[in-house]
């Protein structure tokens, strides 16, 4: 193993031993969620059809929204991406002219259509106002601009993504989010929170439902779908809200009683069991990138002795070329598609051309190890997930090598 990589290994130890308590705690959440529900091997099979009375389904959802400390959930193969979890939560629970605030910035480039491109049934379409605010320099909320905004506009809904998107900042913590949902209850109980939660689930022992935020979304092949869910998303919080949600999902007249999954649900309840064992893997993995690459005169963020609010890690590269190179390093380590050298192109959703680094046995799926990012300035790769420690540090050397 590369000498640095050891160094770096030996001066993280306190911080992998705190993932580690965190992710015993969480999995002792999961399973006693599992245990409340009576999770049995007749919940995993599938259905066609309607799906009606599909046992698997509907306690799946159950087990979700208990591990969130939340009323209910949606939890649907059907659910695309953590893009699609996201749009059905705003336009299941938004009406014509509400007035959405994003107290953290601009929200992640795939949301950028759904939100204000107009012609193609966007919220803009609908004339929901999306304003935005960011954060403070610090990485904190800006709550001067925010108390302000309130007092002149009828907000019915505060957005808050929760892990860095494309941006330069760092995650947000449950701390964070829990005094500004503090803040926002006592100036108006009736304003609506929502959190993107893509990236954050499992990070903390506590998630944004258990603070004050009124629902949440994000996606199965990221971290709550612990590497094993074929596909799939959801949406947790406020019972009114998620039966909103549900009719946008199938039809306001049936909800969440119907949608049938025939190849069954074992694996999603399967990579929610795996779920905080898995992201420690990708949080071990992420620090350990950013220890060794900081070393080598790096902008890294999270910094290794910072709080890690999600499962990124963030490299400044200031070269389209090492940029490049990055990700062809970590896909050439990668179990399927090694042999692949991943080239920017324009990918659907997007602004600017991604290269994107995705050797994965579900396609896409951000909680095994991937990395991408947009070709502009100043060149910032973005690195996420991880199954195994030792599949990290395998690319690690490798990018070490191509740098």
């Amino acid at each position: 193993m590369n000498k640095t990589i050891q160094n770096a290994l030996k001066s993280t130890t306190k911080t992998f031993a705190k993932l580690d308590e965190i992710s015993i705690y969480n999995e002792n959440k999961v399973i006693e969620a599992f245990k409340m529900h009576a999770v049995a091997l007749r919940h995993f099979n599938g259905t066609s059809g309607y799906g009606n009375d599909d046992v698997g389904r509907d306690t799946l959802c159950k087990v979700v929204a208990t591990v969130f400390g939340a009323e209910n959930a949606i939890v649907s193969p059907l659910i695309t991406s953590g893009t699609h979890a996201i749009s059905l939560a705003l336009f299941g629970v938004l009406r014509p002219n509400d007035i959405v605030l994003s107290v953290t910035g601009q929200p992640y480039d795939t949301l950028q259509d759904v939100i204000y491109k107009q012609g193609i049934g966007s919220l803009k379409d609908f004339n929901v106002q999306f304003d935005t605010i960011d954060l403070t320099s610090e990485g904190g909320f800006d709550y001067e601009a925010i108390g302000k905004y309130l007092q002149q506009k009828p907000v019915k809904m505060i957005y808050i993504q929760r892990s860095r998107g494309y941006a330069w900042r760092p995650a947000l913590s449950i701390a964070q989010i829990k005094d500004l949902c503090l803040y926002i209850k006592g100036i108006s109980p009736k304003i609506m929170i929502f959190c993107d939660n893509c990236y954050g689930e499992f990070v903390e022992k506590l998630e944004p439902t258990d603070v004050g935020v009124d629902f949440c979304a994000g996606s199965f092949i990221k971290n709550i779908g612990g590497g094993l869910a074929p596909t799939g998303g959801y949406i947790v919080g406020r019972n009114d809200l998620i039966n909103l949600v549900a009719g946008r999902l199938t039809a306001p007249s049936i909800g969440a009683e119907v949608g049938s999954y025939q190849y069954g649900y074992r694996l999603f309840y399967q990579g929610l069991f795996l779920a905080p064992h898995t992201v420690n893997q990708a949080l071990k993995t992420a620090t350990l990138f950013s220890s060794v690459l900081s070393a080598k005169g790096f902008d890294v963020s999270p910094r290794s002795d910072e709080h890690l609010g999600d499962i990124v890690c963030a490299i400044r590269l200031n070269d389209p070329d090492k940029m490049i190179k990055f990700c062809q390093a970590v896909q050439s380590v990668s179990p399927i598609d090694g042999f692949v050298k991943p080239e920017p192109w324009e990918q659907p959703g997007y602004a600017d051309k991604v290269i994107m680094a995705a050797g994965c046995f579900v396609q896409g799926a951000s909680i095994e190890l991937s990395c991408d990012g947009p070709i502009r300035e100043p060149y910032t790769v973005y690195l996420q997930g991880g199954l195994t420690l030792e599949h990290g540090i395998l690319a690690l050397e490798k990018v070490l090598e191509s740098l």
